[in-house]
């Protein structure tokens, strides 16, 4: 018992823990077995350890470098040094465990406030504290194991929790947060959240506030231990906004009954915003924008896009940009308003790629006249807002270079560092997932494979040559591996459901996504 008791006096009156002490510890290991996992003085020690407000995260570190955490928590002793070979996790996973536990401590503590406003504002109204303390330290216990980490380390917490003295429910709770650890986040970053289905299927997956709540946190806890750069402002402004509409649609707010109510509050809030429109002016812009475009951003968004829409009408301009850094989200937003055509988002993505810029999403849409007015969200290389103006006004000539012709970018992204990549030598197997119950109005199809430069591009210019139209995109990137989700519709505007056609879009893509027989040739 005293192995614990050591680290616990330690914990609670902020001591070290002398070497000579610490190699005593070592050399006694073996007497942690059956009967001390059992003891349930030994388990309270534990739970006060992982659970107390005096830095958990240094004293399970120590837990661990001594190997009594291993010892006394055999399924995490199966993670200790367990390295994930890619390029988005810095950590082992027993590491990454422990870090969360810290994150976890710190936004209890108001330490990260600035960052994590959120959750650091609703970690003090949850009901369930110990059981989100276990599962943050649960979430990745069976990775590597074989199957999916996620069910079977729900399976190692519900062992688990009843040794821990977690009540049924705590154990349930703990248990659950384990199974759906990624739901969030996949929901968040890989999913239209504008699509009232979205919506409505992750609800009815989380149920309850005080899930949603605990969701919340520990998916901002797992984020941020990834590594350095991995959180940032985007996905923190994309967590939020699911937390809010989730909890709305939990609590039985505004549905998609409300639709039209919705998209008439819109249009008069953007009126309010017009005070330069005349009357006609402000009837041609709201007649413009089908009722997905009302709901799709604020009012001052719209507001921005009337004067864009009014200012290109009276110039006769082709092309129109617009480019807004947003600080707070960690991205630029650029906008363009042009004759829609075939192949407008592909060439889009070609001139950003030149640009040296990352799409992080994608609202594409086209007007009642016939023009697009398409938004994307970018980041430079390192996961910051693309502000700098030297890149800024290159990518506005690349625009109108790349949409004229004058620049083609299958040609440029082939040409020796055109743009460096550092994902050559990994190799993530290509896959294509199609999904039509996902949405009411689109098919979803999500590609996964290995990130290079033009990808993108050359993704989108697939979906053109199989006639589908992109209404909006998904675009994330863990280390070398990229998980785009887009939401498509026939040329007819309707899902596509033809099982000949679902086929050889699944083959065309699945064969984008491979490696280039050129670069594996030349490597």
């Amino acid at each position: 018992m005293n192995l614990l008791r050591i680290f616990h006096v330690a914990q609670e009156n902020g001591l070290d823990i002398h070497p000579r002490a610490l190699r005593l510890i070592t050399q006694s290991l073996k007497l942690i077995g059956p009967k001390l996992r059992a003891d349930a003085e030994a388990n309270r020690l534990f739970m006060a350890m992982l659970t107390s407000p005096k830095e958990p995260e240094i004293t399970l570190r120590r837990l661990n470098e001594a190997g009594v955490f291993g010892r006394f928590v055999p399924d995490f002793g199966r993670v200790v040094a367990q390295m994930q070979y890619d390029m988005y996790h810095t950590y082992t996973v027993d590491e990454h465990s422990i870090f969360a536990i810290g994150i976890l401590h710190k936004i209890e503590a108001g330490a990260l406030k600035e960052e994590l406003p959120l959750a650091s504002e609703i970690v003090h109204t949850i009901d369930s504290r110990r059981a989100l303390y276990v599962a943050v330290l649960l979430h990745d216990i069976a990775k590597g194991r074989g199957g999916d980490h996620s069910e079977l380390g729900a399976q190692v917490a519900d062992r688990l929790g009843p040794r821990f003295a977690l009540s049924a429910e705590e154990t349930e709770t703990a248990a659950w947060l384990v199974r759906f650890h990624l739901l969030m986040s996949n929901t968040a970053f890989k999913r239209d959240i504008d699509d009232p289905q979205t919506i409505r299927d992750f609800a009815e997956r989380v149920q309850s506030p005080e899930r949603l709540k605990l969701l919340l946190i520990l998916t901002a806890a797992d984020i941020r231990a990834v590594g350095p750069k991995v959180w940032n402002g985007w996905k923190a402004a994309l967590l939020r906004e699911l937390y809010h509409r989730a909890l709305e649609a939990i609590s039985g707010g505004l549905v998609a009954d409300q639709r039209d109510r919705r998209i008439a509050a819109a249009q008069q809030a953007v009126r309010a915003l017009l005070p330069d429109f005349s009357e006609e002016e402000t009837a041609s812009f709201t007649a413009k924008g089908y009722p997905s475009y009302w709901l799709s951003f604020d009012a001052a968004t719209h507001a921005r896009h009337a004067r864009l829409t009014r200012e290109a009408e009276r110039s006769n301009a082709p092309l129109t940009v617009d480019t807004r850094v947003d600080a707070h989200r960690a991205v630029t937003e650029v906008t363009l308003y042009t004759a829609d055509h075939a192949g407008l988002f592909s060439r889009i993505a070609g001139a950003l790629a030149l640009a040296g810029a990352n799409i992080v999403d994608a609202k594409i849409l086209t007007l009642s006249n016939g023009m697009a007015l398409d938004t994307f969200w970018v980041q430079d290389q390192l996961g910051g807002a693309f502000d700098r103006p030297d890149k800024l006004a290159r990518l506005a000539v690349l625009f109108e270079n790349v949409l004229s012709g004058k620049i083609k970018p299958h040609v440029e992204l082939k040409k020796p560092g055109a743009i460096p990549s550092r994902t050559r030598v990994f190799t993530v197997p290509p896959r294509v997932l199609i999904d039509n119950k996902a949405s009411l109005t689109h098919t979803v199809i999500e590609v996964n494979g290995r990130d290079r430069p033009g990808l993108l591009f050359e993704v989108t210019r697939a979906f053109t040559g199989l006639n589908l139209q992109i209404s909006s995109a998904k675009i994330s990137t863990y280390g070398e591996k990229v998980v785009d989700v887009f939401y498509v519709k026939n040329l007819f505007g309707h899902k596509v459901e033809h099982e000949r056609k679902l086929k050889d879009i699944r083959e065309r893509l699945t064969a984008v996504m491979a490696e280039p027989v050129e670069e594996v040739a030349a490597e």
